[in-house]
């Protein structure tokens, strides 16, 4: 009998630590939004490097189990926790931009100055989402990270928000990443609704060569007259500059191969996987991280608009044979080179022979550097 007692008490206790006796609806919806993203980026092939790792790491964060056991993403001396360090101080984000300095080719903006106007417009949506959140009862260090999802770029959202505010790290993180992979939904139908069929036909004059040395001029001058402006911006654009010089230099090929290589794809997967895992039903659904993703996308739509808007503009002021088709106004934002891929897209919609993905790699090249001067900005004032 006493065998009897102990077995069902054992059973008992194993079917207690199950993940079927731990769930609640709120794990079951983020089990089924992280297979939703899996399906986008495996149907419809969007960004499928950052939305696999995240729509994993959702799955795996939202597995049911009881507190103590050191598997949860928020237990102290978990490995997921070990893991969520990286993002929780901001390690991951330089190591990045690292990465993609070092995969970046900036020729379209060198040789076309102007376009970096175009960049820094598009961050008009961080400063609009800013304000909205401020209205809506967010904090000035809330509001500072929430708006930064306007500039599309999740290294730098993780950055600022591990600094301004860690407590909405995965609400601000997936947002930011679910739009970056979303491009090719929501700004298509902003870049139609503000253009004129006449204006998606400007043909832009293309791009003059740039030379080698003013490719390895270019990182230098960068982040001098970068940093020395903004200086809280140092960790994002000394490590993107450097990437660049590694790659323009042609004497460290093979620390470029790394950089943009091996090392970028290993912490893409640790910071897709843990902002994924981040999700975890009880930390996540909470009615600000649901406000969050409508600010996200509204900040995002801003930021879209703005970078169409001041094309239109600024070609008032320039002469035929000189304008900017403003189809590449949307590439402002910080999404390489999904935003200038759009781009090119929707010029081939209206005209087979119109190739804007080399001129809209000047924009978006920019936004890369305004979303994180615009980080900087908001760092220095707010923290």
């Amino acid at each position: 009998m006493e065998f009897i007692e102990f077995f069902k008490l054992g059973v008992s206790q194993f079917l207690g630590y199950t993940g079927f006796a731990n769930v609640t609806w709120g794990h079951i919806c983020m089990i089924a939004v992280g297979i939703f993203f899996i399906a986008l980026a495996v149907k419809k092939n969007y960004e499928p490097l950052l939305l696999i790792p995240i729509g994993f790491g959702m799955i795996i964060g939202n597995i049911p189990f009881v507190g103590g056991l050191e598997v949860g993403l928020y237990e102290s001396g978990s490995v997921m926790n070990y893991l969520y360090f990286g993002v929780l101080h901001g390690l991951y984000p330089p190591l990045i931009f690292l990465g993609i300095g070092a995969m970046t080719d900036f020729s379209a903006l060198i040789s076309n100055p102007k376009l970096i106007l175009v960049g820094a417009s598009a961050q008009f949506g961080i400063f609009a989402a800013y304000i909205i959140a401020l209205a809506l009862g967010f904090s000035t260090m809330e509001a500072g990270a929430i708006g930064i999802i306007g500039g599309a770029d999740g290294p730098t959202a993780i950055f600022l928000t591990s600094k301004l505010a860690p407590e909405m790290l995965g609400a601000i993180a997936v947002s930011a990443y679910s739009y970056m992979a979303l491009i090719p939904v929501l700004q298509p139908p902003v870049m139609r609704l503000l253009t004129t069929p006449r204006e998606r036909l400007i043909k832009m004059r293309p791009p003059r060569a740039v030379s080698h040395r003013e490719k390895v001029y270019f990182p230098i001058l960068g982040i001098l007259l970068t940093t020395f402006v903004v200086p809280s911006a140092l960790p994002l654009l000394g490590m993107l500059f450097l990437g660049n010089l590694l790659k323009e230099s042609a004497v460290t090929k093979r620390l470029a191969a790394t950089a943009s290589g091996p090392l970028v794809d290993i912490v893409t997967i640790l910071v897709g996987l843990t902002v994924g895992a981040s999700t975890q039903a009880t930390n996540f659904l909470k009615w600000d991280s649901i406000l969050i993703f409508g600010l996200g996308a509204l900040s995002f739509i801003f930021a879209t608009a703005a970078g169409v808007t001041f094309v239109k503009i600024f070609n008032l002021f320039l002469k035929d044979g000189n304008k900017i088709n403003p189809l590449i106004g949307n590439a402002g934002v910080s999404a390489v080179p999904g935003s200038a891929r759009v781009s090119h897209v929707e010029g081939r919609r209206y005209d087979k022979g119109n190739y804007l993905l080399m001129h809209a790699m000047g924009p978006n090249v920019a936004g890369v550097i305004g979303s994180a001067v615009s980080a900087g900005i908001l760092l220095s004032f707010l923290y």
